[in-house]
């Protein structure tokens, strides 16, 4: 079995990497920490799950430790950009976690929060710095960063900060580093605008693709279920009374519909919690710190606010609204079944959506399996037995228990 060890990274890197329980790296980690160490440009196009985080997190922190320091103190040596404030909190975690053996200082800038304290972190200098677009251009517009002197620059969900409008933002951005800078590109998909923007900003960039973009993953059981719209609620009730669910992530297509699904579960005696961009920072943090440890079984969420999510044990996904794009519908099943565990993913599917669900079978090359709930009454709120689709198949907890890596013997690199 491939080690950490092996990939060429410092004594502090590695010693960050075995104090945080890891010892073996995942596929994208295994080809991408070499060529980032060796100081090439790349792109590294995986699904959601894999560990892109710290197929980057790490070669920046070895980079960091064979180069000299500029004079000046308050030079920032290292800019991480992503597209959601949670991404850049975790990906800052992560920085501190597989760092905490060098000396290198981190600050995650991103908005929704009193700027001020952000600003006397900066004057007082640090080496990395992971923001959002806006909020980093809003400093750099008051002065407050200087990154002529950044060597690593990366761009993370680089296909998400594309989706979300930020291509000008992060042109702009771009631009104020140096042109002798290593860029790493780092995307779940590789659509037309992401390669246009990559080749305009690496050099000779290696690529690196781990597994099939289109298709999502193959731990994730992947379900379709025919309802109407006004008994979609009642369906999401019957699901989750009926189902054997450790902690489920239901996704809405708006925010006023995700809150509205959440109240009705409080209701319904459910543990449930709503994570969106009308959000305060401080509500959408408490929302995720309370999923994690499993306050809230539930939380739902529309798909760019749940780019933060980075949570291992998820065994279910719900698409309580079908997606319209199949981009969208991969990066949420990609949220359960991740370091290498096995999932479930349920799509709702009324009959306006049922164009999507076409879509979505026609871009990922498979029929999503059909499914009906018997004793499922659409006029009540509580349906009567168990699914006979997944009535003969063991739980999700009993799959994840069973002869996988799970989350006993050797954890992999997945942050």
């Amino acid at each position: 079995m491939m080690t950490f060890k092996t990939l060429g990274l410092s004594d502090e890197t590695l010693r960050g990497i075995l104090a945080a329980g890891y010892s073996s790296p995942t596929d994208i980690q295994a080809a991408a920490i070499p060529v980032g160490c060796a100081g090439r440009d790349m792109i590294g196009c995986a699904q959601t799950g894999t560990g892109k985080t710290a197929a980057f997190v790490l070669p920046l922190l070895d980079k960091l430790s064979t180069t000299k320091r500029p004079q000046d103190s308050r030079s920032i040596r290292a800019l991480v950009v992503t597209p959601t404030r949670e991404l850049a909190i975790q990906v800052e975690e992560a920085v501190q976690v597989y760092g905490q053996f060098t000396r290198h200082r981190s600050l995650a800038v991103y908005g929704g929060v009193s700027i001020g304290p952000q600003i006397k972190r900066l004057r007082r200098g640090v080496d990395i710095v992971v923001a959002t677009p806006g909020r980093l251009l809003d400093h750099m517009n008051r002065g407050n960063v200087d990154l002529s002197c950044v060597e690593v620059l990366v761009l993370d969900e680089a296909d998400r900060m594309l989706d979300m409008g930020f291509i000008h933002d992060i042109r702009k951005i771009v631009a104020g580093t140096p042109r002798t800078r290593q860029t790493l590109l780092f995307s779940a998909t590789m659509p037309r605008e992401v390669k246009s923007l990559a080749s305009s900003i690496l050099t000779n960039a290696e690529y690196i693709q781990v597994g099939e973009r289109q298709n999502p993953a193959e731990t994730v059981m992947q379900h379709a279920c025919s309802v109407s719209q006004h008994q979609k609620m009642n369906l999401l009730v019957h699901v989750l009374k009926n189902e054997t669910i450790d902690n489920v992530l239901v996704f809405s297509r708006t925010k006023r519909r995700a809150d509205r699904i959440t109240k009705n579960l409080s209701k319904q005696g459910f543990s449930a919690t709503a994570l969106h961009s009308n959000k305060s920072q401080n509500q959408r943090q408490r929302a995720l710190d309370g999923f994690k440890r499993g306050s809230f079984q539930i939380m739902v969420a529309t798909d760019i606010a749940a780019r933060g999510i980075d949570v291992d044990t998820i065994s279910h996904v719900i698409n309580f609204d079908t997606p319209n794009q199949a981009e969208d519908y991969i990066h949420r099943i990609g949220r359960t079944g991740r370091a290498r565990t096995t999932g479930d993913a349920i799509t709702f599917v009324a009959n306006d959506e049922v164009s999507y669900l076409r879509n979505i079978e026609r871009h990922t090359g498979q029929r999503l399996q059909r499914k009906v709930y018997d004793g499922f009454d659409g006029d009540e709120t509580v349906g009567g037995a168990r699914s006979s689709s997944g009535s003969s198949r063991p739980s999700s907890s009993a799959r994840r228990s069973q002869g996988g890596t799970g989350r006993s013997g050797n954890r992999t690199g997945r942050r």
